[in-house]
């Protein structure tokens, strides 16, 4: 799995700005652009280099993430389905009913999730376009976030660059695993849901 590679300018941004550089590489790749793994590799880089600001680095990601995911909620709650089946195609009808029965959980299960799997801004496009309570929105994209980024700081801390490489190694085993939990979400969901036979 490659890891994509910042444009010359955002790396000295970055480098100039340190924790004000994740936020703004965190809010774009949830927003209108997708840097794979870049937040996360500047999260464990620079906690590596820095123990102690290891909380403000994590804590710049989580922040900057959830502004382009609020960002891309509100141009998907004004653009409506048409931008929701341009960017799901053939995963929009699942998604439409999935989200509606599911929306905190399968936002929060996603927004920890690395890639490479898509489904992080399908969902937060179909939670605008469906209108998903922002007070939902927000609240699952903070724990799921904060789980994410904070967890990688933490790792970065005790065990250094490694951490970086064992997830672009396993991706597709966290994806997997994610998917696994939302599966088993959905059919807690539909057993809870399920009409109780009348009493005589």
């Amino acid at each position: 799995m490659k890891q994509a590679k910042l444009p010359a300018w955002l790396q000295h941004f970055v480098a100039a700005m340190g924790g004000g550089g994740i936020f703004a590489v965190a809010f774009l790749d949830s927003s209108v652009l997708s840097f794979p793994f870049i937040t996360d590799a500047l999260v464990i880089g620079l906690s590596v280099q820095r123990h102690f600001r290891m909380p403000y680095y994590a804590a710049m990601a989580v922040l900057g993430s959830l502004a382009g995911c609020i960002w891309l909620y509100w141009l998907a709650k004004k653009g409506g389905e048409a931008l929701f089946h341009r960017r799901a195609g053939v995963h929009a009808a699942r998604t439409k009913k999935w989200v509606e029965q599911n929306a905190f959980a399968t936002l929060c299960i996603a927004s920890i999730l690395p890639p490479p799997l898509p489904l992080f801004k399908i969902t937060v496009l179909a939670e605008g376009v469906f209108q998903v309570p922002m007070s939902t929105f927000v609240m699952a994209l903070l724990i799921g976030r904060s789980i994410r980024f904070f967890a990688e700081g933490f790792l970065a801390v005790k065990y250094g660059d490694a951490v970086l490489q064992f997830m672009l190694a396993h991706g597709w085993s966290f994806a997997a695993a994610g998917i696994a939990v939302l599966v088993v979400f959905y059919m807690l969901g539909r057993v809870g849901l399920s009409p109780k036979p009348a009493e005589d």
